[in-house]
């Protein structure tokens, strides 16, 4: 028997997802007629595909320019914080790789570029899969290894190899929804075990005791697309926040072994001064939760026919989750994670 991840699950993990409250993965994400699967999901959708989606003809035209997908990653420790994604835009691609060192409240180090898919850029059709971005001699890329995931980056500033334990993981949620073109999906995971090191110009950093959350996104997007994101993870307890495109249907919390659905999340924050304090919560009272950024990656960039304005606060969540099932509350006190703010017109 194998766990959502394609691996064989301990006993004790086990006994843990079988709790679950969501219904498992389907196998596809479009049904047979042509109906996309919508709904959220504990586990994996193995066929990451929108080739069967019943399609308007005019949309039809475009479509292959409105496919987005990405693999993200982020790797969170008492010290640093590490923020990694590949993204295929369809007609475009670009990636990022940063280390933010909380010690000195900055980020030491970072790449950014755009590329051509297909050439530069590749992202697989299956959650926590094969990336790959490369210009010149700076390359990242993720590889799946059977029960972990391979990440390595080799840019000037930033070095890093990372071996993500996938064979223990809490439950994965995968959501598929309408979003605002036509439809989306994504997988998120964390609470996740990192061994491996990064270095920048004057230090090495061990990953050994970081916490690593995955993102896997998959989906026909509008051409201007906006969200405002909180995410943040342990080794007991997480959550996944979004307002934007999705709507509420990748808001979900991780305790006990379980991942829960929640509502509609609220986000109060300052958008001329992202590192004030953000107040987050899900209107449903499940989450309730203050963000205090330490610092930020920041990038604001207008290539005429495509723009991306986005800020990502790194910093401590202090507040609640609560278990509807009974009513417990779980305290959290200086979670590290992240929020985010982007606009794109892609």
């Amino acid at each position: 028997m194998f766990n959502h991840l394609g691996v064989a699950p301990s006993p004790q993990r086990l006994t843990r997802m079988d709790s679950s409250v969501l219904p498992p993965a389907p196998r596809q994400l479009v049904h047979k007629r042509g109906m996309p699967a919508f709904g959220m999901y504990q586990g994996v959708v193995e066929t990451l595909s929108w080739s069967d989606l019943k399609t308007p003809p005019l949309k039809r035209l475009t479509r292959k320019l409105h496919h987005k997908r990405w693999q993200y990653a982020a790797l969170a420790h008492e010290a640093f914080f590490v923020g990694v994604a590949i993204v295929d835009l369809g007609w475009t691609s670009t990636a990022f790789a940063y280390l933010f060192d909380r010690e000195q409240g900055r980020v030491v180090a970072s790449f950014s570029a755009n590329g051509l898919p297909g050439l530069s850029t590749h992202v697989e059709d299956r959650p926590f899969g094969d990336a790959a971005f490369r210009t010149g001699r700076e390359r990242l890329a993720f590889r799946r290894a059977a029960e972990r995931l391979e990440l390595t980056i080799n840019c000037r500033e930033l070095k890093l190899v990372a071996h993500i334990d996938l064979s223990d993981a809490p439950p994965v949620m995968a959501a598929i929804a309408p979003a605002n073109w036509l439809a989306h999906s994504t997988h998120k995971s964390g609470g996740l075990a990192v061994t491996g090191f990064a270095e920048t110009a004057d230090r090495r950093y061990s990953l050994d005791d970081a916490v690593a959350s995955l993102d896997a996104s998959n989906g026909l997007l509008a051409r201007d697309t906006s969200w405002r994101w909180a995410s943040a993870h342990n080794r007991e307890l997480g959550f996944n926040l979004q307002a934007g495109y999705m709507g509420s249907a990748e808001n979900a919390i991780w305790l006990n072994g379980r991942v829960i659905r929640v509502g509609d999340a609220r986000f109060d924050y300052d958008a001329a001064d992202p590192l004030s304090p953000w107040r987050i919560a899900s209107y449903d009272g499940l989450v309730e939760l203050v963000f205090q950024p330490e610092g930020a990656r920041r990038e604001d960039r207008d290539l005429v026919i495509a723009a991306s304005r986005y800020v990502q606060p790194i910093g401590t969540f202090s507040g609640r989750l609560t278990d509807p099932a009974s009513g417990a509350a779980h305290t959290i006190d200086r979670l590290t994670g992240v929020t985010e703010d982007h606009h794109s017109r892609w």
